[in-house]
Parts: structure tokens; C-alpha cells; sequence
């Protein structure tokens, strides 16, 4: 079977690509290119049975992915089918299977059958998990352990793992000779630093990185190469570790595309305002374009409760600097499991700064609707507003709670609307 980046690099056109296309109104060649040069990546393992293809990368409008998934502390998966489908009314592009409860392979099987989003995985989560029960701790995972994690889970239809291969001994020792407040932040991460320090070994991610490929080749999966070391506070942000890791997995990428295996970068993580487009020039430098997924980046460390909105600036300035696909933050960031109204808020957060992006990289697309919506609020026309909107339940409930039922301006202004004053004048006059 031919990868989508394989067939896009023998001059063929999938199906795939085609939906991508149409989503994207590109022609489709242009798809087939990016694809054929990596700057853009489809998401679709074959095995996803019920999935509507998206693209993600350079030219493609700005995706937004939200996390859900169990704990140890609440393994029911019945909840995270709930919050799926609370991140797809919000209009989430992709979800990530995050688990480490009970019953780890149920809730993904689950989450993958309702999802008809593209699915991503973290293999290390049950790949540790399942250690601890076996063996009483992470640091005694072996090589089999892993990989048959990453085998299973690609069988069963995840579209995009991450996969935290950039870690090793060279970016331990970056780590040990840095100032970092928060050493590894990253629970994948810290797995597989806790793992190397044990056993004096090589990342086994890192060691064994031409079998993980040979597993996402048979079945299409696009490695997200994940950032173990990305940083955690705005102290830590651009700093010596983060970057040799970063160095790594731009070597990583050139061999995953040898391997005909479709590649995206993972990046932080939390980062202060003016570093974050030197971050984005960074990662696409040193990773030759392949899609940069991000998580937020926050800019600022003091706002818990509202790092959906911390969150949000940050992706917002990633974006219109180059950043592909932006990971929801939800306000319930740094204090526990989020709940449904923290999956939408957060899904909402992210494509508001997906879309503030869009606009900035000169998408047609992103100009249209807000065209649109100003073309709406000249004419007071508040049913197309509220249709416009990015949530339009919220715009629907404000304009109903705070307004009188046939008021045509709003309460704000009401009888001074500024745009009914210049109007009546204009009016008068023709």
C-alpha cells in the first residue's frame, strides 16, 4: 500500500486529497504537491472507517485539535464520548485520545467509532500504564512493550500518534547543564526521561525509530513527533533543551519521509509574546516545513481558569507566523480534568485564534465571513450576525437575554445606535 505521501510523490491523486481540496477550494494538484513535499499532511489511517478527511499544513486554513480522554482518577469513558462530541459542535478539526484510565484500548475503540475527525494517539500513555501494572514502574518497559502498543493502536485506526522520538542523551545533557525551573513538563516526556536515567539507555523511541516507521507506514499514520522538552513556564521558554530536541527531530523528519511515512512537529508549550514567531521560524527551519502543531502556546503563567484565553493569544501569533494546527487549551489547564463547558470553551478559544491566523495569512476564506459579518451588522441584521458567529448559541442567548424582543439596535446604544444615526442622514439625503 502507497502512503498518501508516497502516491502524492508518484504524480497520484487520492481520494483523500480530492475531499482536501474541496474543503480548501485549492486545486487539487496543489494539494498533491504539498503532500509530495511534506508541508502538508492528511491524517488518514485506512482502518478509521467513518472519517472526513482533513489536511493540515502550509496554505490550508489553521486546524484546531482538542484532548480528552480518561485519568486514574475518573476511568469511565463514558464521559470523553460526551465531551467528543461537545468538541465537535464547537467545531474542533481533530480530537487526541489522552487516556491513562482503565480500559485504555475501550475508550480509544470508542472514541475512534464516534469520531468522524481525524484521531491522534499518545502510545507511550498505555505503553506506561500497562508497565506499571506488569512490572510496578515505566523504567521496565521493554522495546516489545511499546511497539506492540503502537501496532495495536494504529490497528485500530488512530490517524496520527505522538511520539516523543527527539529525546536523547544529548538533550539530557542540555537539560542537566540548564537553569530550567520546571524540568520536563511533558508526562510523555518524562516517561521516557525517567526510563533513560534508570536503565543508562538510549530513548528506545529514538533507538527504535525505523520499527515505529515500519508500523505507520503499513497503516498510514502521521507521526506527530512529539516535544518532550517543550517548556513549562515562560522562564524556561527557547532555551538549550527545547532546542537540541528540536534539532532531532528535524533529522527525525527527513527520515520519516525516506520511509514514505507522512511527518508533523510537536512545539510548546509556554512562550512570552515576542519569542513566539522566532519559535515558529525556528521549528520550520529545522524542520524542513514539515506542519507545526502547538499547544497554545500559553503566554503567561498566571492565569489559571483562563488559559483558554492565554492560550488563544498565544495560537493566535503562532499561527500568523507560520503554525499549521493549534491544540485547544481549556480553562481548566494546570487544575484538573476538564469537563463538557471546558472542551467547548477551549475548542472555541482555539478557533477564534485559528481564524484571527487565517486572516492574517490572507485566506480568502477567513476574509468572506468576516466580510460577511460587517456587511450584517451595517444592515442590523442580527439572524445572519448570530448564523456568522463562531458560537452561535452564545450570540443567539446574549442578544435574547439583553435586548427587548423587536429592538433592532441593541441595548448598548439603543437609541443612539451609531450606525441607524449615519444611516437616517444618508437616507435623508438621497
Amino acid at each position: 500500500m502507497l502512503t498518501q505521501l508516497q502516491a502524492a510523490q508518484q504524480g497520484q491523486i487520492t481520494k483523500e486529497m480530492l475531499t482536501v481540496a474541496t474543503q480548501e477550494n485549492l486545486p487539487v494538484e496543489i494539494i498533491r504537491q504539498k503532500v509530495a513535499e511534506g508541508t502538508v499532511v492528511i491524517c488518514a489511517n485506512p482502518n478509521h472507517k467513518n472519517l472526513i478527511v482533513r489536511g493540515v499544513g502550509k496554505g490550508l486554513t489553521t486546524k484546531v485539535n482538542a484532548n480528552i480522554g480518561t485519568s486514574s482518577c475518573y476511568p469511565d469513558p463514558t464521559p470523553e464520548i460526551a465531551k467528543l462530541h461537545a468538541a465537535l459542535a464547537a467545531g474542533a478539526d481533530a480530537i487526541m485520545d489522552l487516556s491513562t484510565g482503565h480500559n485504555i484500548p475501550l475508550t480509544r475503540q470508542k472514541i475512534i467509532a464516534a469520531s468522524p475527525v481525524m484521531v491522534g494517539t499518545v502510545p507511550i500513555y498505555e505503553a506506561a500504564v500497562a508497565a506499571i501494572t506488569k512490572y510496578g514502574s515505566v523504567v521496565h518497559m521493554q522495546k516489545e512493550d511499546f511497539l506492540a502498543v503502537i501496532e495495536q493502536q494504529a490497528l485500530d485506526g488512530a490517524d496520527f500518534m505522538t511520539i516523543h522520538c527527539g529525546i536523547n542523551f544529548k538533550v539530557i545533557d542540555a537539560l542537566k547543564k540548564s537553569q530550567r525551573i520546571m524540568k520536563v513538563v511533558s508526562r510523555g516526556g518524562s516517561f521516557v526521561v525517567a526510563w533513560m536515567l534508570y536503565n543508562q539507555q538510549e530513548n528506545p523511541f529514538y533507538q527504535y525509530f525505523d520499527d515505529i516507521l515500519a508500523i505507520c507506514h503499513k497503516y498510514d499514520v502521521v507521526l506527530s513527533l512529539g516535544d518532550g522538552l517543550r517548556p513549562g513556564c515562560i522562564a524556561d521558554a527557547t532555551d538549550s533543551a527545547q532546542i537540541q530536541e528540536l534539532i532531532n527531530l528535524g533529522e527525525l523528519v527527513l527520515r520519516a519521509r525516506a520511509k514514505g511515512v507522512q511527518v508533523l512537529v510537536e512545539g510548546p508549550g509556554h512562550v512570552p509574546l515576542h519569542q513566539i514567531a522566532a519559535n515558529v521560524t525556528l521549528q520550520k527551519t529545522l524542520c524542513h516545513n514539515a506542519p507545526f502543531y502547538v499547544l497554545g502556546p500559553l503566554v503567561t503563567d498566571i492565569a489559571p481558569g483562563y488559559d483558554h484565553i492565554t492560550s488563544a493569544i498565544g495560537g493566535a501569533l503562532a499561527g500568523s507566523a507560520g503554525a499549521d494546527f493549534l491544540c485547544y487549551v481549556t480553562p481548566a489547564e494546570h487544575l484538573g480534568l476538564p469537563d463538557l463547558n471546558d472542551v467547548k470553551e477551549g475548542v472555541i478559544a482555539a478557533k477564534i485564534a485559528a481564524h484571527a491566523a487565517d486572516l492574517a495569512k490572507g485566506l480568502p476564506s477567513a476574509y468572506a465571513r468576516d466580510l460577511a459579518m460587517a456587511e450584517a451588522r451595517n444592515k442590523l441584521d442580527w439572524p445572519k450576525q448570530i448564523s456568522l458567529a463562531i458560537d452561535p448559541e452564545k450570540a443567539a442567548a446574549y442578544r435574547k437575554s439583553k435586548n427587548k424582543e423587536d429592538e433592532e439596535a441593541c441595548s448598548m446604544c439603543g437609541d443612539y445606535c451609531a450606525l441607524k444615526i449615519v444611516e437616517e442622514q444618508i437616507h435623508n439625503l438621497k
